[in-house]
């Protein structure tokens, strides 16, 4: 099998890249569905970042604040490290779980989204990997669409790795600021290179 790590920097076209692959026929998984997987209602993870980060990031309904709790780890680091010790180590088992399952299933290509694939340090689990990049300018101006605001922009950014680091880790770099079009064929001759 081969096995890919897909990564990016937020709004550069992770997804956009993911169901491209998906639709060329490669099994993939994404982290970030994973974690919401991981914080749903009566998974020890949410209890344990209630414990952490108190009862106002649970809503009446029993489930995650995401945007409580975005506020909280975005704008102090040590907070932020707190929740990945709490949800790295689960994503990380059940996208390595998933890889197994494939493995055994007899697939042929396959790839996981890892936003933070290299600040986790998991690069050396793939074949490959690829990083979907674009200018900063366009980045903002995706979060913007999306209805980000500067500052919630500019913290999402700072949490990751500069793109330019990404970049240089990466096996394979997709430069993602034309059409889903132009991304696919770039996907293509990533997948057709032996």
């Amino acid at each position: 099998m081969k096995l890919f790590g897909l990564t990016g920097g937020i709004g550069m076209g992770k997804s956009a890249a993911a169901q491209i692959l998906t639709q060329l026929g490669v099994s993939v998984v994404d982290t970030d569905v994973l974690a919401r997987t991981v914080v749903s209602a009566g998974q020890p993870a949410l209890g344990e970042i209630q414990r952490a980060f108190g009862d106002t990031v649970i809503s009446s309904d029993g489930s995650l604040r995401r945007d409580v709790l975005a506020r909280i780890v975005f704008s102090d680091p040590t907070a932020r490290e707190k929740l990945e010790a709490i949800l790295h180590p689960r994503i990380r088992e059940l996208w390595k779980r998933q890889i197994e399952t494939w493995r055994s299933q007899g697939i042929q290509t396959a790839c996981v989204v890892i936003p933070l694939l290299f600040e986790t340090n998991a690069g050396s689990e793939f074949d490959a990997t690829v990083c979907v990049a674009c200018s900063a300018a366009t980045q903002r101006k995706r979060l913007a669409e999306r209805g980000w605001g500067v500052e919630q922009t500019s913290q999402r950014i700072a949490a990751q790795f500069p793109i330019d680091k990404k970049i240089a880790k990466a096996n394979y770099v997709v430069w993602n600021e034309g059409s889903l079009e132009i991304l696919q064929a770039q996907l293509d001759v990533i997948l057709n290179h032996r």
